[in-house]
This record gives structure tokens, C-alpha cells and sequence, in this order.
């Protein structure tokens, strides 16, 4: 089993936003995560991959097989967690290149794997380029400096594909996105499935799941999951809204 959650329970200042998670997920599978608003998607995807500030107070998350809920974020991306960020931040003063062949080479040397010399590194990041569409200039810029939403967007994209990890968590990776750029997000992000990664997707929206076909479909609300079914359960929601989850 690739990703297990068990009665997850988690805060932030004293107040309770997961009341009992669970999910299971196993290698090959993409799972859809949708809600209203405040129901604790961002906040899931936020304690995976091992951001501050939240509070567990109950359950465990198991990563094939092993617990990772008191490892640091830096000990679980070398495991193969990756998060992409609803609002990615700045780095000024650091290029994308530098900042992602330092990621990269961390990470393989994290999991016993010899660094990529620059020839291969260069190799691998002008041919995931080439399929998010993206010009080489934004590797001489700044990591993520500048940039529009849809940029940001498809740099975290990069970021993930050069890490090849097992876990992708993409948090409203459709957000601020127009037509165009999240069809060439949504093809970074199938260009990585594969049998052995898992992906979870988490979005307000099914307009995402047109292009990110998932295996299936979950609502979160109120910090549980609710309700879980295939991608037609994404239909209904776009339908009738969540109201009638619970009704």
C-alpha cells in the first residue's frame, strides 16, 4: 500500500479541522479530494507532505508501510512526497536551475543514488520543459519571481518531474489557471503516471478532472470523508453542489 490514513485527526490554534480521516491509497491510483471551502482539503495536503504548524491529535499516516507523521518535510520529499502548492512562493536571488538541480541531487543522494552530472540534469530538464511548454529564459530567473499564476503553475509541474516522486499532492493546481495552461499542467501531470506514483488531487472544481482522469472521487467536508465513488461522483458534485452530500 502505497499511502495509508488512519482517523486522522488535526488543529490549527485550537481548533479542530480533520475529525477523522481516512484513506487508502495504493500505487498507480490518482484520487480526486473535493469541498467546500474550509472542509480541510489544503490542510490534508499540508500535514502529508510535513508543513508547520498543525497539531495531530489522533491517527497515524503510514508512507509504504512506514509512519511519517515525526519526520521533517525535507526526510519525507526524500521518501518520495511531493506537494505543489496552491500559492507557490518566491525565491529571489536563486535560479530555477540552481534550485532544482540542488533539489534533485539532494534527493537521490537522500535515497542512496548518484548525483546527475550536469550534462544528464540538463538533459532530463530541457526535455520536461519541451513538454510543459516552457521557454528556457525562466532558467535564468529567479524561482518563481515574476512569474503569472499559470507560470508558477507549470514551474512547480517542472519541480515534480525532475523529483519523480511516489506521492504527488497537487493542491488546487487549476487555480487562476485559464483553458490553455491547465491543459499543459494537466499533460505534465499525466506524462508522470505511472504504476509505481500515486497522485492526490485536490480541487474545488471537476473542470480539473476532465483533463486528470481519477481513479476515484472523495468529498471532504466538515473534516471527514463523506462520500467516495468514481469520477462520476465529480459530475453530480458539479451538478447539484455539496449541499445534497449529506442530505
Amino acid at each position: 500500500m502505497l499511502l495509508e490514513i488512519k482517523n486522522l485527526h488535526a488543529s490549527v490554534e485550537d481548533k479542530e479541522i480533520l475529525k477523522g480521516v481516512n484513506l487508502t491509497i495504493k500505487a498507480g491510483e490518482v484520487h480526486a479530494i473535493m469541498g467546500p471551502n474550509g472542509a480541510g482539503k489544503s490542510t490534508l495536503g499540508n500535514i502529508l507532505s510535513g508543513k508547520d504548524g498543525y497539531k495531530i491529535t489522533k491517527g497515524e499516516v503510514l508512507f509504504n508501510g512506514k509512519s511519517i507523521l515525526d519526520l521533517d518535510p525535507e526526510e519525507r520529499a526524500a521518501l518520495g512526497v511531493f506537494l505543489s502548492f496552491q500559492y507557490p512562493v518566491e525565491i529571489p536571488g536563486v535560479s530555477n536551475t540552481q534550485f532544482l538541480k540542488t533539489a534533485v541531487n539532494s534527493v537521490r543522494k537522500a535515497r542512496g543514488e548518484d548525483e546527475l552530472d550536469a550534462m544528464n540534469f540538463m538533459k532530463t530538464l530541457r526535455q520536461n520543459m519541451q513538454i510543459l511548454q516552457m521557454d528556457q529564459k525562466y532558467m535564468k530567473r529567479g524561482v518563481n519571481e515574476g512569474f503569472s499564476g499559470g507560470e508558477k503553475k507549470r514551474n512547480e509541474m517542472l519541480q515534480m518531474m525532475m523529483l519523480e516522486p511516489k506521492l504527488c499532492i497537487l493542491d488546487e493546481t487549476d487555480s487562476g489557471l485559464d483553458i490553455d495552461a491547465l491543459q499543459v499542467v494537466s499533460k505534465g501531470a499525466n506524462h508522470m503516471r505511472t504504476e509505481d506514483r500515486g497522485f492526490i488531487v485536490i480541487t474545488h472544481y471537476q473542470r480539473l478532472l476532465n483533463y486528470i482522469t481519477p481513479d476515484y472521487v472523495h468529498v471532504l467536508a466538515e473534516g471527514k470523508i463523506v462520500r467516495s465513488g468514481d469520477k462520476t461522483l465529480a459530475l453530480e458534485l458539479e451538478e447539484k453542489g455539496y449541499s445534497w452530500v449529506n442530505a
